[in-house]
Order: C-alpha cells, then sequence, then structure tokens
C-alpha cells in the first residue's frame, strides 16, 4: 500500500475571526478556492491539497499556539518555484504577517529554498520549493 498524499489539514483557531481574516487571503493567494466558509468552519481545496480553520472549544478561545507543546509543529505548503516563494513572501509582507524568517535556501535538499511565517495563532507556516524530483515523488525515496 501507498498513500497518495495527505488529503487535508484542518486547524483549530484560538480567534476564528482573525484567523479566517488571514486565511481568507493567504489560501486564495496560494490557489485553494473556498468550497465551505461558514460561521465555525472555512476549508478550501487546491492543488491536490485542502485545508481549513475551525474555532477552539468555548473552553480555549483565546489560546495561542505553542511549537514546542505535543502536536503540531508546522505545516509546508509546497510551491513551483522560487519566484512563487518570493511572491508569498512580499504577500505577507504586505499584511504585515509575522515572518519567522525570509525567503532562504536550507540543506534539507538540494536547491530547497522556503519562507516560515505564523498565523494569527502563532502556528508555522512554511512554504517551499524543491527543484526537480525531491523526496515527494515516487522512486525518488531513499533506498527506493
Amino acid at each position: 500500500m501507498e498513500i497518495n498524499g495527505i488529503a487535508h489539514v484542518v486547524l483549530t483557531a484560538g480567534d476564528f475571526a482573525r484567523s479566517r481574516a488571514f486565511y481568507g487571503e493567504l489560501l486564495p493567494f496560494l490557489g485553494l478556492a473556498p468550497v465551505i466558509d461558514a460561521p465555525e468552519f472555512y476549508y478550501c481545496v487546491g492543488g491536490r491539497t485542502a485545508f481549513g480553520i475551525r474555532p477552539a472549544d468555548h473552553a480555549h478561545a483565546g489560546e495561542s499556539f505553542s511549537q514546542g507543546r505535543p502536536g503540531l509543529h508546522h505545516v509546508c505548503f509546497r510551491l513551483r518555484s522560487r519566484d512563487e516563494i518570493d511572491a508569498l513572501h512580499a504577500f505577507l509582507v504586505a499584511r504585515d504577517a509575522a515572518i519567522v524568517h525570509p525567503p532562504e535556501e536550507a540543506a534539507f535538499a538540494p536547491g530547497y529554498y522556503s519562507v516560515l511565517f505564523e498565523d494569527p495563532d502563532g502556528i508555522r507556516l512554511e512554504a517551499n520549493f524543491v527543484p526537480g524530483r525531491g523526496l515527494l515523488e515516487p522512486g525518488a525515496r531513499r533506498g527506493a
């Protein structure tokens, strides 16, 4: 058996209205189209990816994300070029998004280029570009 990717990611927002405004601009910019836009759920689909947000339970409303706690560490979107990474960075800067690191190369894979930023709850998001097949393509995995 071999999975065919991750079907969707859904995040829980401490401040749903603030996160809805952020993701309402970010996700369509990344090419994901809204398919559910309800008072307590926002869900977009595109590029074999689905991404949604929902509000936190009332007991946790207003809380912020902590990357070092058990659970999610960060979410990374794969883009198709370095230019798209740079365009996303400009988009984020124009909206005063929290940039953890501007576009830079890293040694994770040859040509790895990424931007790391945070949503309004402090959830870390990354967008990367890896030229060629990368490690995600069939047959490109180590030992395959």
